[in-house]
């Protein structure tokens, strides 16, 4: 795609999200905590698809959703991108102690091995695995999907991604926010998608942000094609996820397949994404002041990881769910399925951005398009 910015930077490390300031802007992606107290929120009942009429808004819960309330997850095989820091590690981490095993796929082999022990010993009872990916690198992503070891997927969770970082280029010369967070996932779950197709009710979490609503999308230049700004590249990545996910369920349900993809946003979420990766090289003042207003304006990690793990356990949850916090402009509270979003819909535009991501990773999936909507 034409027209570079400028200068050109390193490629900053991904692991945890970012719109939580924990997605570990490339670090590796996940910070952690220790999960609040117990609490129940009723579970949601509803058709296997979010489409169609019978959408009626969730009450905001009376009690906190925790991960005391996840149900058994025995069985259950889950990846989780990103997942050695951050909400990334705080959702494999409860996967896992609920009786999942749960695979670590990290960028870097050393905080990855950290947060493998760290998980460890905090369940020792945990199945877990660990294993080495690069989003910003389509090989590291075919070489993942290629070596996957087991037979079968249950749950993909898109975690990983970085944010508002300085311009660079990934390996395969995307601008690193929108290769990152939009086409290495979106690689990795289509290569991914007979693995997820071979389990008995497969589940696709990608991780938006609430700053998508923000964006301004603009297909002609999501590669920084004419000039890049930060912020706004962000959260155009972010609109793409939004978009992916919400396609993804309508080929899935034009397939006939019983796949369930959801989007979630963490809300304002403590991290290390604006600190860490490529961010980590912007001074004093940056890191320092950036470092008091997550401190202070942002909450507990295992809070942001409550909408991730939300829309990965809740039995009854559409497919097609945009799960976020309940509260003002959806940067805090307890997780609850959204359905007035514009992204929601608008099927044109997901449609265009699917067809473009697979001629930019190519990554094609065995999945007919939807039919068109009635004009």
């Amino acid at each position: 795609m034409p027209g570079e910015p400028r200068t050109t930077t390193q490629v900053p490390r991904h692991d945890d999200h970012p719109d939580h300031a924990d997605h570990d802007g490339h670090p590796d992606y996940d910070d952690h905590a220790t999960p609040d107290g117990p609490g129940h929120r009723p579970l949601p009942t509803g058709r296997p698809s979010a489409e169609g009429p019978a959408r009626r808004r969730t009450a905001a819960p009376r009690t906190p959703w925790t991960p005391d309330s996840l149900p058994d997850q025995s069985g259950r095989l889950a990846l989780v991108t990103g997942a050695n820091s951050g909400i990334g590690y705080v959702t494999a981490r409860e996967l896992a102690c609920h009786g999942a095993h749960v695979v670590l796929a990290c960028r870097n082999a050393e905080r990855g091995r950290a947060a493998l022990k760290r998980l460890r010993a905090e369940a020792p009872r945990a199945r877990t695995e660990l294993r080495l990916l690069d989003l910003a690198d389509l090989a590291s992503v075919r070489r993942f999907a290629e070596d996957w070891p087991h037979e079968r997927l249950d749950l993909l969770v898109n975690n990983a991604g970085v944010a508002m970082v300085p311009f660079a280029r990934t390996a395969d010369g995307f601008e690193s926010q929108f290769g990152v967070n939009h086409l290495g996932a979106f690689a990795l779950t289509g290569l991914l998608l007979p693995r997820l197709l071979a389990a008995g009710d497969p589940r696709v979490v990608t991780v938006s942000s609430e700053g998508q609503r923000f964006a301004r999308f603009d297909l002609d230049n999501l590669n920084a094609e004419r000039r890049y700004r930060t912020a706004f590249a962000y959260v155009q990545s972010k609109r793409a996820n939004l978009y992916f996910a919400k396609e993804l369920q309508r080929r899935a349900d034009a397939a006939g397949l019983g796949l369930r993809s959801m989007a979630v946003a963490p809300g304002l979420t403590r991290s290390n994404v604006l600190t860490g990766g490529a961010n980590s090289t912007r001074g004093r003042a940056y890191q320092t002041l950036t470092r008091l207003l997550v401190r202070f304006a942002f909450r507990p990690t295992p809070e942001g990881a409550k909408t991730s793990l939300y829309a990965a356990t809740v039995p009854d949850l559409p497919g097609g769910s945009y799960v976020v916090p309940d509260g003002p402009f959806q940067l805090r509270g307890e997780p609850v399925p959204r359905t007035r979003e514009r992204a929601l819909r608008d099927p044109v535009t997901a449609r265009r951005l699917w067809e473009l991501s697979e001629r930019l990773t190519g990554v094609r999936y065995p999945l007919p398009g939807p039919p068109a909507s009635p004009k």
